[in-house]
């Protein structure tokens, strides 16, 4: 059997699965995830969205409409909203009401950054993601103030642990019916350490300090593409941070990718194999042209193929990442 070394020397990543006899394939699809806008309120260093204020990439209600017709005739049961700070559309309500509205009505996941609850004219949300049940997903890449300053900026670390106080007391975290998760990143070219060790580490940390409960820690390695891609090769540690990568190809984090059951959309509604794909506007199943969700028949999706990429060695690295953290 070839080595990953001598895989390396064609195609990456796709190489690397062939010469280890791995087949990529798609399950059938239980999550659709909505890039609905890459207007952000912070410009975090390992953003691979490249999300900020400035950004003006953001899901009509036209578009909206259109995905969530699409959606009321599949068995879709998940939809997982992101962005940027996806709170930040002016489509946010709208979709989640409609979504709600469907039947059977679809869990919705928001993947917040703590820091928009606070912001003026957004004093709303915490209410409304609580009346309507909506999973949260959020992002603290740690427990202690100068981790989370250096990566998302300067008092980001105050305004997130005001963030989870709130939500806490609307019962995020404490309320089965109201699941808090949080998700970390490493501070810059590393890998996550192990995620429940990390977890029970958190958990201990901010009950202690902060009295602030959660349910699941998520750790996510941060991807080789867009602002992370940029500050490693300012740093000169692209090259070092990809071989990492490489060294550490797990094929037992194969299984658990996101690509796998996920269909991935952005805010014009064309569809991608993931969103790490969609910020390199590679289109799903390496097709010619991108195409439109609503053009999508989820039965051809269920059996095409998975466009991977070097990136794709972010993902399969140590114990794996997707958005629901480990894979391995």
């Amino acid at each position: 059997m070839p080595s990953v070394t001598t895989a390396l020397a064609t195609d990456p990543f796709a190489s690397t699965l062939d010469a280890l006899g791995i087949n990529l394939r798609r399950k059938h699809p239980t999550i659709l995830q909505l890039n609905i806008g890459r207007i952000c309120n912070l410009t975090c260093q390992h953003c691979h969205v490249n999300a900020g204020p400035w950004r003006k990439e953001i899901m009509s209600v036209e578009t909206i409409d259109r995905i969530v017709d699409w959606l009321a005739q599949t068995d879709i049961p998940t939809v997982d909203l992101t962005g940027g700070a996806p709170e930040m559309v002016p489509g946010f309500k709208h979709l989640i009401e409609r979504l709600k509205s469907l039947t059977p009505s679809r869990h919705i996941i928001d993947r917040c950054n703590l820091t928009i609850l606070l912001e003026s004219g957004y004093e709303y949300l915490g209410e409304f993601l609580a009346k309507h049940q909506i999973e949260i997903v959020a992002s603290m890449p740690c427990y202690c103030p100068e981790n989370v300053n250096a990566q998302r900026g300067e008092g980001t670390f105050d305004a997130s642990i005001e963030g989870l106080q709130l939500l806490n007391q609307l019962g995020y975290g404490r309320d089965p019916d109201l699941p808090l998760h949080l998700v970390y990143n490493p501070i810059g070219d590393k890998l996550p350490p192990e995620q429940q060790e990390l977890e029970d580490d958190y958990k201990r940390e901010l009950k202690e300090h902060f009295d602030i409960d959660f349910d699941r820690l998520y750790t996510i390695t941060n991807m080789p593409i867009s602002r992370f891609e940029s500050y490693l090769k300012q740093n000169g540690k692209l090259a070092e941070y990809m071989q990492l990568l490489i060294d550490n190809f797990n094929p037992a984090a194969i299984d658990g990718l996101m690509c796998r059951d996920t269909i991935s959309v952005d805010h014009l509604g064309r569809v991608y194999d993931c969103d790490f794909n969609q910020m390199l506007g590679i289109p799903a199943g390496n097709a010619p042209e991108l195409r439109y969700l609503w053009d999508t028949d989820i039965n051809d999706w269920s059996h095409s193929a998975i466009a991977t990429g070097k990136h794709c060695f972010g993902c399969t690295a140590g114990a794996g990442s997707s958005c629901q953290g480990t894979t391995a």
